[in-house]
């Protein structure tokens, strides 16, 4: 027999072996390029199924640690609030199924708060990790344009405020320092006029909510029933159907809105990331709003933050002094902005941003644990609004019956009273 001498090869970067002696013939030769192919495969699988595994995952925000496993309760039926209609000549327009599909969305996030959470303790579905709950003072801008002084924006009025801070993530305990979304969710006091959500018609509050991406991941309302069931199921691979119920326009935008680190929330832009109706009557615009900060100073990162590093950013800005945001509006400039498609953002090239209001944070001290409890007590709803602020779109419909929901479900679990402020 010949001598027969194996070396190691990188042919395009996967190792191997290869024969340097004239009797390995052209079949091993074709054996070795079949194995070679076959590494290459394997590879490219592994590759894709560990990006798509990692993609699933920060998309569900999967954690399993905090789960509370006892059997879900059976799940609470629908209270008998109204489906929106649409407003036609803003764009409105409904989708097959829609009311059914945001009462079954209901009832998935509610399995999901009672499996998670044991009675007493129930937190919300999304955002449950707040930073403080912080007072503010509203200014109105003196001068508006009249498109833009509507609703609560009366020029030269001043309102106070409660303004939440969190992390999107359901996981309650999870590190500031992690990549995620945060929300700032506005609750306006002291607004006169009826309001939209009949039992809460003499409610003196208006909401506004947002974080801190443009746009949301869903449109469609049967793809997000499909990620949630995706996302809440008990099968850990279920999780892995999460990008082809999105999409590859949703998957993109849910990886990026939870792609984010802050060192400060008094610092960072929200957007309602939704349009509403501004005004009232022939006058009447569709619109967005966002919330950035006055100065464009921000912090550096800490080096080593601390778990919940974001609640002491707020509460040392706070403690040191007052600070300001500015409240704005972006009117539909084209009717090619559509209202129903939450996944597209309006840029401001076509659409510029106004300043309507200033917000104010006074010097204060929120973190106390009657502070605390207070603010996990609040509901927050864009349906907590005047009719001149009338949420458009899918995303807005189906959130008026499950926020709705799933307030009465943990209200309900904590035996807490479910009430608007003064």
């Amino acid at each position: 027999m010949g001598k027969r001498r194996w070396v190691h090869s990188g042919i395009n970067g996967i190792g191997g072996t290869e024969c340097l002696s004239r009797r390995c013939g052209l079949t091993s030769t074709r054996s070795i390029l079949r194995q070679v192919n076959a590494g290459r495969l394997k590879v490219l699988r592994r590759a894709f199924l560990g990006f798509h595994f990692s993609l699933a995952l920060v998309i569900a925000g999967c954690s399993v640690a905090h789960v509370k496993q006892a059997d879900p309760e059976a799940a609470a039926t629908s209270n008998s609030i109204a489906y929106p209609g649409i407003d036609a000549e803003l764009g409105e327009h409904l989708y097959p199924s829609e009311k059914p599909i945001a009462e079954e969305l209901s009832v998935v996030i509610e399995q999901s708060i009672r499996k998670q959470y044991a009675a007493g303790n129930a937190r919300r579905d999304a955002h449950p990790k707040a930073h403080g709950c912080v007072k503010a003072e509203i200014h109105v801008l003196e001068a508006l344009p009249d498109a833009l002084a509507k609703g609560i924006f009366i020029p030269g009025t001043t309102y106070q405020a409660w303004i939440r801070f969190s992390n999107g993530s359901s996981d309650p305990t999870r590190a500031d320092i992690k990549r995620d979304a945060r929300g700032m969710a506005i609750k306006v006091l002291g607004v006169p006029g009826k309001k939209l959500l009949d039992d809460e018609a003499a409610a003196t509050t208006q909401d506004f909510i947002m974080i801190n991406h443009p746009a949301f991941f869903a449109a469609d309302p049967a793809r997000y029933l499909s990620f949630m069931q995706e996302a809440n199921s008990d099968h850990f691979y279920t999780k892995l159907l999460i990008p082809f119920a999105l999409g590859a326009k949703g998957t993109l935008i849910a990886v990026e809105t939870r792609s984010t680190r802050i060192s400060n929330p008094l610092q960072t832009r929200y957007w309602s990331m939704v349009p509403y109706q501004l005004g009232a009557g022939s006058g009447r615009l569709a619109v967005k709003y966002s919330v950035r900060a006055c100065l464009a100073t921000v912090d550096p990162m800490p080096s080593k933050p601390e778990h919940d590093f974001l609640r002491g950013a707020l509460r040392n800005t706070l403690q040191n002094g007052d600070a300001c945001m500015e409240f704005l509006v972006q009117p539909r400039t084209s009717n090619s902005m559509d209202v129903e498609d939450s996944r597209t953002e309006w840029k401001e090239a076509q659409a510029p941003f106004y300043p309507v209001a200033t917000i104010r944070f006074p010097r204060q001290v929120f973190d106390t644990p009657e502070q605390n409890a207070f603010c996990e007590n609040l509901s927050f709803t864009p349906w907590h609004a005047l009719p001149q602020h009338r949420p458009l779109g899918v995303t807005n419909r189906l959130r008026k019956v499950i926020y709705d929901h799933i307030s009465r479900v943990r209200h309900t679990l904590n035996d807490a009273k479910r009430q608007e402020p003064q």
